[in-house]
């Protein structure tokens, strides 16, 4: 790589894309990395600000951006994502099917903290759909040494142990049961609104209503009907209601009753600080077979967006929530209800 006066650069090979930026209208690339420039390049170069150019000359000790940018996308990508071609030194992973994109944070920022290179991506625990942008990496410097990117590639295999920073978790088909509670559903005092939200939450991603019961704020009956509805096929089994410190609320104990593993009661999340989350396991048919158990607060109800959305695209991703990631949630687990909702492109969850 060497550097000229743009006056001087006619017939040279530019060694990286030049970008025009007009406000408002468009930001691209002008010249081609590899563009031999022309005399008529020249005054277009000029009102782009390009007094000097880097152009080509080849360096065996030093990768290009473009080079470097490829390295760094192998260190990222995981399945179901593809690849951009290198375009302004940059590389961008995109999404080949639905699902939810998980990051190995520790890993991530380790790899950032290496001097003049970057990774940057979206929230981990984001739900994407195919053909969503999920991640970009460059280098700084248009060259970079040979040596540093072999280190980084060491170090990422090492902090790693192969796998990829990056990984989308595809969403699966789940049949799910509805356990709706409250003796003034049961008995018919008011109408029950729970559930049809519910339901409609549940289109958002591909799954079939199994069962759906009504029953009164008897613990027993709504522990037998999760079980009966674990035996069925269920692989989620939503409870609507009873799940506040009242003394009729009887729900989180029906759950405890079925045997399942308690993961929380309660979580820092508003709207939903009362959500309870469970794990049913047991064999069936020689396999392990998990059932998800969730009890929902009255506040997923009536609010836009709850706990509810931040949990389910990980249970359609099957993908375990822990008890610490629940806890985690409390930086950035305020909903600001905001007027238009633009959830899950905001900080709720983050």
């Amino acid at each position: 790589m060497r550097y000229i006066e743009t006056i001087h650069a006619q017939g040279h090979v530019l060694c990286h894309d030049i970008t025009v930026i007009v406000k408002d209208v468009k930001k691209g690339v002008a010249f081609k990395k590899g563009h031999v420039v022309t005399e008529e390049d020249i005054p277009e170069l000029l009102k782009l600000g390009k007094d000097h150019l880097y152009v080509w000359e080849k360096d065996d000790t030093c990768y290009h951006e473009d080079e470097a940018a490829e390295i760094l996308r192998d260190v990222c990508m995981g399945q179901n994502m593809r690849p951009t071609m290198p375009q302004e030194g940059k590389i961008e992973l995109i999404a080949t099917c639905d699902g939810l994109l998980t990051i190995d944070s520790a890993r991530l920022e380790a790899v950032n903290a290496i001097e003049e290179i970057m990774i940057a991506t979206r929230h981990g625990f984001t739900p994407v759909k195919a053909g969503d942008k999920l991640a970009g990496t460059r280098i700084i410097p248009l060259v970079i040494e040979e040596e540093k990117m072999k280190t980084v590639k060491a170090q990422t295999m090492e902090l790693t142990g192969g796998k990829p920073i990056l990984e989308l978790k595809p969403f699966h088909h789940k049949n799910v049961g509805i356990v709706t509670t409250g003796n003034e559903v049961f008995h018919g005092r008011i109408q029950d609104t729970f559930t049809p939200v519910i339901v409609d939450k549940l289109s958002e991603f591909d799954t079939e209503v199994i069962d759906h019961v009504t029953w009164d704020d008897d613990d027993k009956k709504v522990t037998a009907s999760i079980l009966d509805m674990i035996e069925k096929g269920a692989d989620i089994v939503i409870c609507t209601g009873g799940m506040s410190v009242d003394p009729d609320d009887k729900t989180p104990l029906a759950i405890k009753n079925t045997g399942a593993r308690i993961v929380s009661y309660g979580a820092p999340v508003l709207p939903g600080a009362m959500f309870l989350l469970a794990y049913y396991d047991r064999m069936a048919q020689g396999k392990n077979r998990r059932t998800v158990i969730m009890g929902l607060p009255g506040c997923v109800m009536y609010a836009k967006r709850t706990i509810f959305d931040l949990v389910l695209p990980r249970v359609m991703a099957d993908d375990e929530v822990t008890a610490d990631e629940l806890a985690a949630l409390g930086m950035g687990g305020l909903c600001l209800n905001c007027p238009t909702c633009t959830f899950p492109n905001c900080g709720f969850g983050k």
